[in-house]
């Protein structure tokens, strides 16, 4: 989506990490009936690229200066639309074409390239997925949106790992085959790809090993893997931030805000003021990092509580092996430390969820000025408000100097991004 040019997927069903573009005060939410690609016409079709989820920098504002559309609808302004498929994840553009994913069979995921202008179909690559996870609806299993660099995109995929395609010819160049990832309650995949110099990097957070790596865009080799070994489930994608003269690859997750060398992968500097789970991902304007985030439950709810709640089948009030997912049971068997085939009440405290990252639920919208080193709680973190106007699912938008947030049901609330002092809130956006 793009300030020149709208493009917009979706899918029937609310999205469990709904993909949500706010392009200078334009909200569009992923609900439709069907899941199609659409393109609303403006005076002028060439537009600047949109490489990535939520575009430059995952930020969200488009650079042009052309004005964008007050009303629009699939019937004004479209100028065409295709049917893809299931799936959830956005589109993204670069030289006049645009890529999307959907899923096209029962184990087939379908990489496509439309041309700009017309919507004609240039390319069109299936991937074969062979067995699928299980997944928690409305999730789906082609839920990652791609990246790329004009030359090569890049497609996450969860039983695959991931696959470079040809932008021009849409044939496979390479693929780097990553371990599924598993989910105490089956969540599903839904992360996305960046392209940074050269590099191909991508940010998984799930509950049994969580990992931020760097790819060679041209060959797929790994360059780099940082384990993230402290983090639950969650959804952020990496972001850039210059602060003092040095660029930081920065990634948000349970309880912690981290700063690595994008580079090495190695981890430099932390904020641990998140919260529990993390499905939104930052934003970056000039040196500081804005997040806003809802975890369910208070702080004093941690992981053991929503575990008790989604596996503990007989209510009993402690977790036995068969009610854990197969994926789990090493680290359950690690846990049951008296070996009689339960996790009790003492023995869930830390079994799932790091010691020495006991986060709980709650709110937060927070400024943390980029460019520390090492533990930077008390010297980086610019402002923090407990508030309830975050949504778990849409992230931040900054622009003009205020930071944007909205919550499902279109009900936004502003807040000046240099004192964190609330300009509006909870209000109804009205169209």
């Amino acid at each position: 989506m793009k300030s020149m040019s709208f493009y917009l997927k979706s899918a029937f069903r609310p999205l469990s990490h709904c993909r949500e573009f706010v392009v200078m005060g334009t909200i569009m939410k992923c609900f439709a009936i069907i899941f199609s690609l659409c393109l609303f016409q403006l005076s002028i079709l060439q537009a600047e690229d949109w490489p990535q989820f939520r575009g430059m920098n995952a930020s969200g504002v488009s650079e042009a200066t052309n004005p964008v559309p007050t009303e629009f609808s699939f019937e004004d302004k479209l100028l065409w639309k295709v049917e893809l498929g299931d799936g959830i994840g956005s589109a993204v553009i670069a030289s006049g074409r645009v890529f999307n994913t959907a899923m096209t069979g029962e184990s087939t995921m379908g990489v496509f390239c439309h041309e700009a202008k017309t919507g004609k179909e240039l390319w069109k690559t299936d991937v074969a997925t062979g067995e699928l996870p299980r997944i928690t609806p409305p999730n789906s299993h082609a839920s990652s949106t791609p990246a790329t660099d004009g030359e090569r995109v890049y497609v996450y995929f969860s039983t695959i790992g991931i696959v470079a395609l040809d932008a021009k010819t849409g044939a496979e160049v390479w693929r780097h085959e990553l371990p599924q990832p598993a989910f105490l309650m089956d969540w599903g995949a839904g992360w996305s790809p960046i392209v940074h110099e050269g590099k191909v990097i991508f940010a998984k957070d799930d509950d049994l090993t969580s990992y931020v790596l760097a790819l060679d865009a041209k060959s797929g080799e790994e360059l780099w893997k940082t384990d993230r070994p402290d983090m639950l489930a969650g959804y952020a994608i990496p972001v850039i931030c210059t602060a003092g003269g040095r660029t930081d690859l920065v990634v948000a997750g349970s309880g912690k805000l981290k700063g690595y060398d994008p580079n090495t992968g190695k981890e430099i500097w932390t904020c641990n003021t998140l919260l529990r789970t993390v499905m939104t991902s930052p934003v970056v304007k000039d040196d500081h990092i804005y997040v806003a985030v809802q975890s369910y439950g208070d702080k004093s709810r941690t992981l053991k509580f929503a575990l008790l709640q989604w596996l503990d089948t007989n209510q009993d009030g402690m977790l036995a092996r068969d009610e854990m997912p197969k994926e789990f049971y090493k680290r359950f068997d690690a846990s049951d430390k008296n070996k009689d085939k339960l996790i009790d009440e003492v023995e869930i405290e830390t079994a799932f969820q790091h010691s020495e990252n006991m986060v709980g639920g709650g709110n937060t919208i927070q400024a943390v000025r980029g460019g520390g080193t090492g533990d930077v709680t008390k010297t980086h973190l610019v402002w923090n408000i407990d508030n309830k106007s975050p949504s778990n699912l849409a992230s931040p938008l900054v622009f003009s100097d205020r930071v944007h947030v909205v919550k499902s049901g279109g009900i936004s609330s502003c807040f000046d991004a240099k004192s964190g002092e609330e300009v509006w809130g909870l209000s109804l956006i009205h169209i």
